[in-house]
């Protein structure tokens, strides 16, 4: 009895210890899109007044 209560909550712990890694992978990788989305956004406004500060 007390095996079979014992394996039932080690299997529930290793369930949240899973959905947990998963919640931090996935916002580990919005973390990353979002700044890979800004670095982005800069190179191509530093392209663009590079590009006009030359056609003067």
């Amino acid at each position: 009895m007390g095996r079979t209560i014992l394996m039932v909550v080690g299997v529930i712990l290793a369930l949240w210890l899973l959905m947990g890694v998963i919640g931090w992978i996935l916002s580990m990788l919005k973390l990353f899109f979002f700044v890979g989305f800004v670095a982005v956004l800069v190179f191509l406004a530093v392209t663009l007044v590079a590009k006009g500060a030359k056609s003067r």
